[in-house]
């Protein structure tokens, strides 16, 4: 799937066309549990959305960036339960295992990306140490 956001295109490209069962799909199944309607939106939209938290925010996150972890973030809580829906298939089929595999490699990502926003946040910045002024003898 990955290999998927190559050629965006004007509809959104191969990625569009593939997700888009799969965010049907994921609106009906939330609807149904929270009763809440989920509005209607283009996939290209999504694709673009995407595309662009991920690379903004794998860019500024190498520069060790809370921003860039929480676009990391934003990003892996929206598109995880959506490209990796494991609870549509079967336990004993095989793309329930190879998507449930994928699911928590994600989520491992997100915890991980926890981790760094809180570690982040609790360290002290570093101070700039004042050097004592030297007293002159006579």
């Amino acid at each position: 799937m990955s290999g998927t956001f190559n050629e965006f295109g004007i509809d959104g490209g191969p990625a569009a066309k593939a997700l888009r069962p799969k965010v049907y799909v994921f609106s009906r199944h939330i609807s149904a549990h929270v009763a809440v309607k989920i509005p209607e939106f283009e996939i290209k939209y999504l694709v673009a959305t995407a595309i662009a938290l991920k690379g903004l925010g794998g860019l500024i996150f190498i520069f060790g960036s809370s921003l860039g972890a929480l676009l990391l973030l934003l990003h892996q809580l929206f598109v995880t339960p959506i490209m990796y829906d494991f609870y549509n298939y079967d336990a004993d089929r095989k793309e329930f295992a190879q998507l449930f595999v994928k699911f928590t490699q994600n989520l491992a990502l997100v915890g991980a990306l926890l981790f760094f926003i809180g570690m982040k946040n609790v360290m002290p910045r570093r101070q700039v140490k004042k050097k004592a002024p030297k007293t002159k003898t006579v």
